[in-house]
């Protein structure tokens, strides 16, 4: 007698897009809370700002005037883009937002493709989920419809709210749409750097040099008379070369269509061309034994970040740079109305009110860098689960010794990025104004002051990774918050219980305000509690 035994049958997908919309379901589970909270705040700022514009520019000639000092600066240009027509709430709004926004909406997409597409493949469910119904093409479409899908929303929700407060329809569906399209070229941008990446974090790195090169090439263009045409290189600047509010260009809307279509279908054409886990652009082998330089925890974490630091300072120096060229001018951007009058008495005239933007720059580069401070923390995330960790622990390194080796570059990482836009920023502002000195020595100060805030957020990141490693992606949504309660709350009229929420808003705003330790005790005291209490619990947990 012959047993026969019963073989499951293998099923094939029926189409390579199978399983496409039980993935879309899950990225959206998985995003439920980031996602939104990206779309709101993007959708909303521009339409809040209306009010603002009609209060420090009620008269033609304040708005004539406004116009005159930003077509005057070529830094602002830099910075903001061309001036096509400030005289309107709708022009000033365009000009003063459409690049930032854009460059905001290319972090999202880049952020949200490689998360469901390439991080999948690093934790190795990518190919669980391909030995199921899942077609090859599912994973990336899916991610692309989900950061496609929050760009288009956020563009609609910005015309949408920009009509409601009175602005011309016309031009709020230029904005809306040329930011909408923003987002979808880097949907496609974010397609092809997954397919040349082995890591997620490599990947990322690539899309986000790609939306900074594209803001810097708009800033050159914008800010050279000889050199206009890079502006149209650029994606960004296409947003802005849409002209909303400024006799609408439609046409220019057909750049970015064609882009987003010929990019992402460059990432489709690569992506059944190289093996689950693996990237066009594979990681260069190293030698065979590891150089003296690499025998120490240290040593290792310093070869690790060394990189990313490197970017991040370059980064801030460059921005910082950029801020102080226009600080002496700000004055000219804020007019001659009663308000804006009563305002600079109060801080004390136009010297004052440098001081004020000086030291509200200051704390925006602290913003910037405790996101650094994050991304160095969620490194020893990576490291341990790329399992590359347990060797290392295996030997006589202590779990201690191996964390404070990358919480070096954390900390002490946030304050050189603070040092290196604070030295720029001085001696920029100190050149145009001849007061190298005074300069230098107000914007070091202002930027010192903000680092117990900066690592507050650190801080938090650590006691996230030592007491709940599961949620260890949570730290950037710590840092995200406070830097959004800090920069948009205002504007949106939030409670100020709400506000402090952010430890950015308790440091004193130097230079213009006079130094009290107080706040910085608390700050730090919070840090160091946090601190402890993520190395205990990482002290104490299983690894994995």
């Amino acid at each position: 007698m012959t047993a026969t035994l019963d073989r499951p049958a293998v099923v094939a997908p029926a189409h390579e897009l199978a399983g496409t919309w039980h993935l879309i379901r899950l990225a959206l589970r998985r995003d439920r809370v980031i996602l939104p909270i990206w779309i709101v705040l993007l959708s909303v700022v521009p339409a809040s700002t209306v009010k603002t514009f009609t209060q420090f520019y009620p008269t033609v000639a304040d708005r004539l005037a406004l116009q005159a000092g930003a077509n005057a600066n070529p830094s602002y240009a830099l910075l903001y883009g061309p001036p096509f027509d400030l005289t309107t709430a709708g022009g000033f709004i365009a000009w003063r937002m459409c690049g930032f926004l854009a460059l905001l909406t290319g972090l999202m997409v880049v952020f949200t493709v490689t998360r469901h597409t390439r991080a999948e493949e690093d934790t190795g469910r990518a190919e669980l989920l391909a030995s199921a119904v899942v077609g090859r093409y599912a994973a990336l479409t899916a991610a692309l419809l989900v950061a496609g899908g929050a760009s288009v929303l956020t563009g609609l929700i910005q015309a949408v709210t920009m009509i409601g407060a009175g602005l011309p329809a016309a031009g709020s569906l230029a904005f809306g749409a040329s930011e909408a399209l923003a987002g979808l070229v880097f949907t496609a941008v974010a397609a092809v750097a997954v397919q040349l990446a082995e890591y997620s974090r490599t990947a990322n790195g690539i899309g986000t040099a790609v939306v900074g090169a594209a803001f810097l090439l708009r800033g050159a263009g914008d800010s050279t008379v000889d050199a206009r045409w890079l502006s149209w290189l650029s994606p960004i600047g296409w947003v802005q070369q849409v002209r909303a509010f400024a006799g609408e260009r439609w046409w220019v809307l057909l750049l970015p269509v064609v882009f987003a279509l010929v990019a992402g279908g460059i990432g489709y054409w690569l992506l059944p061309r190289r093996d689950v886990g693996v990237g066009f652009l594979p990681p260069r082998p190293g030698p065979a034994r590891a150089a003296a330089s690499l025998r120490s925890p240290f040593a290792l974490a310093w070869r690790l970040h060394r990189g990313p630091l490197l970017g991040w300072t370059i980064g801030t120096a460059v921005v910082g740079a950029v801020f102080g060229s226009i600080a002496s001018g700000i004055g000219g951007l804020v007019g001659s109305s009663p308000q804006a009058q009563q305002i600079m008495a109060r801080l004390g005239g136009s010297h004052a009110l440098t001081q004020a933007f000086l030291a509200a720059m200051a704390g925006m580069f602290a913003m910037v860098a405790s996101l650094y401070g994050v991304q160095a923390v969620l490194r020893m995330r990576g490291e341990e689960t790329a399992i590359r960790l347990e060797p290392v622990l295996a030997t006589s390194v202590g779990r201690l010794r191996w964390a404070g080796s990358h919480l070096v570059f954390a900390f002490f990482g946030t304050a050189v990025l603070l040092l290196s836009g604070g030295v720029f920023m001085g001696l920029a502002n100190g050149l145009r104004t001849g007061d190298v000195g005074g300069s230098l020595a107000d914007t070091l100060a202002g930027m010192l002051v903000q680092l117990p805030a900066t690592w507050v957020v650190v801080a938090l990141a650590v006691a996230i990774f030592g007491v709940l490693p599961g949620f260890s992606a949570a730290a950037w949504a710590v840092g995200a918050l406070a830097l959004l309660l800090s920069l948009f709350g205002p504007i949106l009229d939030l409670p100020q219980a709400v506000l402090d929420v952010s430890p950015f808003q308790h440091p004193p705003k130097i230079p213009g305000q006079a130094f009290t330790e107080t706040p910085l005790v608390w700050l730090l005291a919070v840090a160091i509690v946090a601190l402890v209490a993520g190395l205990a619990g990482w002290k104490r947990r299983d690894v994995g």
